[in-house]
């Protein structure tokens, strides 16, 4: 009897748990919380080609002050792209924005995989939008594809990178053999 009793207040326990975490999250989009996905990928590679590639990618944003690049963290400035919002929304009969921006987070984390180093990289945008100037910015969610976008061009930029070290290192022990090959030894 007692073992019920303890089974009953555990049920009840986990369903409230479960439907006020629920409650909180359709409040927090209800006042505009968080929207913004996370985008994240695992390359085989180290640090310094990770942090080398996400800064050549970034080259056309500008960095905001809270960038921690040693600690690989990246934030850009809000970038201006009411223009672009404009004409993706009115194509799809969505209302015109006043002002739209974004910015990106970038966050580098090292590691190992299956004994090789490996670096996980996400990319978050945070989209603010004005429809009103009496509503004030509110945050809406991204389709996605700036995210995945920027991960693919740090892919690609450590694969060059990675071509790169490789023909040095061809280039210098093929320079090596030959010295050897002209030594009189």
């Amino acid at each position: 009897m007692v073992q019920w009793k303890r089974l009953i207040k555990a049920g009840l326990c986990l369903g409230l748990l479960v439907l006020a975490n629920g409650c909180a999250s359709a409040y927090e989009k209800s006042l505009g919380g968080n929207p913004a996905r996370e985008y994240s990928r695992i390359f085989f590679t180290d640090l310094r080609l990770a942090k080398a590639a996400v800064n050549e990618s970034l080259r056309s944003f500008v960095k905001d002050e809270s960038t921690n690049e040693e600690g690989g963290f990246y934030v850009t400035q809000l970038k201006d792209n009411t223009a672009l919002r404009n004409s993706i929304d009115s194509l799809a009969g969505g209302d015109a924005y006043l002002k739209a921006q974004f910015r990106l987070r970038i966050t580098l984390s090292e590691g190992k995989f299956n004994g090789l180093n490996s670096v996980k990289v996400s990319v978050r945008k945070e989209q603010v939008v004005l429809r009103d100037v009496l509503e004030g910015t509110r945050p809406i969610e991204t389709d996605g594809v700036d995210e995945q976008t920027m991960l693919y061009r740090i892919g690609r930029l450590i694969a060059m990178q990675r071509k790169i070290e490789e023909s040095t290192e061809q280039s210098s022990g093929n320079d090596q053999f030959l010295k050897e090959l002209e030594s009189p030894n």
